[in-house]
């Protein structure tokens, strides 16, 4: 709890992965992929409960294991490839509210992503919590060698490169000179449980940037993708970033 605002933390974590199978259980470091981000929820200083949202058996095992709660199965219509994250997130808030337990801001934290810290929950807490204008905050990476100045299309009839709005007057700039641009990079999310029912996105016009180091915000889809979280995380924990 921060401020007296009660605080849940949502891992979504389902069974099926096609980039990478069983990923969320796949060991890195000699521990599942979904324990790294269970140990670092469970670190923080403000959350109330640390949920995972999963219909997979074995995911659930592992998951009350590294001492998370796993207090129901998802149903499998919300365990899909195409099914979307706020439905899972609602459902986990319905689930709780019709036994009485209403919380005033969610976090999700998605199991591939775990280079985050402890510090990065709690700083974004904070932030968010300490600005009354805003409703929502997630995290963001600046862009460099994939900065929109380096990005071009190819003209269909020509096959000469052109920008997007089809202009062919470049200005190559060196990355130090160009304008910090973003991408959400999916370590952190939270909103006001109250708005996320109504806005269903964290994304909006009351929404707060939390900026993450580009090392950070490396996702875990495929198999390089945890070879390289491996890399990093062992580079880390020499104090070496």
């Amino acid at each position: 709890m921060y401020k007296n605002k009660k605080i849940l933390a949502i891992i979504p974590a389902r069974g099926g992965s096609k980039g990478l199978p069983r990923k969320n259980i796949k060991p890195l470091l000699g521990k599942p992929l979904i324990a790294w981000t269970i140990e670092q929820a469970l670190a923080s200083k403000y959350l109330d409960r640390v949920i995972v949202s999963t219909e997979d058996e074995e995911i659930a095992a592992i998951s009350r294991k590294y001492c998370a709660e796993v207090p129901f199965l998802r149903p499998k219509e919300l365990a899909r490839d195409d099914s979307p994250t706020i439905d899972t997130l609602l459902h986990a808030l319905n689930w709780f509210e019709e036994k009485g337990q209403i919380f005033d801001h969610l976090v999700l934290l998605e199991s591939t992503s775990p280079l985050r810290e402890k510090e990065d929950i709690d700083q974004c807490i904070n932030l968010l919590i300490n600005n009354e204008a805003a409703k929502s905050i997630v995290s963001v990476a600046r862009l460099e060698s994939t900065h929109p100045e380096f990005n071009i299309t190819i003209d269909r009839k020509s096959g000469f490169i052109r920008k997007f709005n089809g202009d062919n007057n470049f200005n190559v700039l060196r990355r130090q000179d160009l304008p910090d641009v973003y991408f959400f990079d999916g370590t952190i999310y939270i909103s006001e449980v109250e708005t996320l029912k109504v806005k269903k996105t964290f994304y909006h016009e009351q929404c707060l940037a939390y900026i993450v180091p580009r090392w950070k915000s490396l996702e875990v889809d495929e198999l390089p993708d945890l070879i390289c979280a491996e890399a990093l995380i062992k580079y880390r924990m020499n104090k070496n970033i």
